[in-house]
């Protein structure tokens, strides 16, 4: 009996080893494995999109410990054993399971990098503006972007120039589209409020390999990381599928309240000017409408509202949008002011209570004031990061001369509050020099 029993203890003892050697090597065949890839992230065009082109800008992977693999110290640097068997451990290498810590390690590394997908349709003279947009972006941006930008094919070289020249960055990807409506329609919708206005419209309909995006227009400056705004999606609700600011915080000045001749979302209406989209769940969603008791997906309901209402909008695109989350409110978030703050905020008094107390986050100089005298202090604002260079040096020393132009500025009632300007910006450069030097 005990022969017998010596005989399955034996043989158990060699199942367990050989289970374990197994293990091993296993382990080792999956962090081999996750180090040999190297391939980066591709934004996805729409594969309807003639033209699409992709940029230089891409973002570069960091090095990691599996790039070095004949480094001594892997171990006590990364706490990763390299071993054959895992029993065989030199002296110098972590005495720890090695087979699952391979395995955590390689199922992180195959977890996509996440980005942070920004859109902006820009036409006519707004090269300039859109670039500024866009560096204002990537100064202050901690997670790599996204940009999607929809552009008139005689700026399409003019944008791959620019964009190209700071691929040094290594932050950022960028794909070029033309401007595109659908062809039974695209008169209209190409002269309803500006030129190429109406393009956002059809962002969900175009992009449809994007889960979420943020659409700026050109006149958007970012006072802190794209990041901020875009971590709101996670506040969104199970019924939300986009988020907007209020068109006017006191109903007194506003517009919608006063003079629309079309139902619009709240008190005062909502501005598209910024407009953070959960796009899979706009796809997806069933609207309730004014037209039909049937409930219309996205691209069934935008043609039809333009054909009711084209007659008494005055504001284009955003007027549909203000009708359609008129009718379907449950599906709005409703961010504050200082995540889009325009010169209606401060041009009759203030008037945006969060910006006042925490500065402004973003900006929006809308109605030109970027480059009239109407209102200099977006104007200083926007000269100053239009001039500035992505080198440390330029975005540390920009904030002394931009209040000194600031204080001009304090005949108007916008400049009359200018701190609420830089308080954030302020805040956001020193951020920028408390992160690594990877980060940035």
């Amino acid at each position: 009996m005990r022969r017998y029993l010596r005989v399955v203890v034996l043989c158990l003892a060699c199942g367990f080893c050989s289970l374990l050697y197994a293990f091993s090597q296993l382990a080792v065949s999956l962090e081999e494995g996750a180090g040999g890839g190297g391939g980066k992230p591709q934004a996805a065009a729409a594969s309807w999109l003639a033209g699409g082109g992709r940029g230089a800008g891409r973002g570069a992977g960091s090095a990691g410990p599996a790039a070095h693999p004949g480094r001594s110290d892997r171990c006590k640097d990364f706490s990763l054993c390299y071993w054959n068997p895992y029993w065989m451990l030199p002296s110098d290498v972590c005495g720890m399971n090695c087979f699952w810590e391979a395995a955590f390690r390689y199922s992180l590394k195959m977890q996509p990098v996440e980005r942070v997908h920004l859109a902006v349709v820009a036409c006519g003279e707004r090269l300039e503006e859109t670039l500024t947009m866009l560096k204002s972006a990537l100064i202050f941006s901690i997670k790599p972007l996204q940009f999607h930008i929809f552009a008139e094919d005689q700026l399409h070289d003019s944008f791959k120039g620019i964009l190209n020249s700071w691929s040094f960055l290594q932050t950022f990807n960028y794909s070029l589209y033309p401007i595109t409506f659908p062809s039974e329609n695209a008169a209209e919708w190409k002269k309803l409020f500006k030129p190429c206005a109406s393009q956002r419209l059809f962002l969900p309909l175009i992009l449809k390999e994007v889960d979420s995006l943020l659409y700026v227009d050109t006149d958007i400056l970012f006072l802190r990381p794209v990041d901020d705004i875009w971590s709101l999606l996670k506040k969104f609700n199970s019924t939300q599928i986009a988020a907007m600011a209020p068109e006017h915080e006191e109903p007194r000045i506003g517009w919608y309240n006063r003079f629309a001749r079309h139902p619009y979302y709240g008190k005062t209406g909502v501005n598209s000017g910024v407009m953070l989209m959960n796009m899979t769940r706009i796809r997806r969603k069933y609207f309730k409408n004014d037209m039909t008791s049937v409930r219309l997906r996205w691209g069934d309901i935008l043609m039809p509202l333009l054909k009711k209402y084209k007659l008494n909008i005055t504001w284009g695109d955003q007027d549909l949008l203000n009708i359609i989350f008129f009718h379907n409110p449950e599906s709005l978030f409703v961010f504050p002011c200082q995540w889009n703050y325009r010169p209606d905020h401060c041009i009759y008094g203030s008037n945006c209570q969060e910006a006042e107390e925490e500065g402004i986050f973003i900006l929006h100089g809308n109605r030109g004031v970027y480059h009239d005298d109407k209102q200099p202090a977006f104007r200083a604002i926007y000269e100053a990061l239009r001039n500035c260079s992505f080198e440390d040096d330029s975005i540390h020393s920009l904030l002394k001369p931009l209040e000194l132009e600031l204080q001009k500025t304090v005949h108007t009632y916008c400049g009359k509050i200018y701190k609420i300007f830089i308080k954030q910006l302020t805040k956001s450069i020193q951020d920028r020099y408390d992160r690594p030097p990877k980060e940035r």
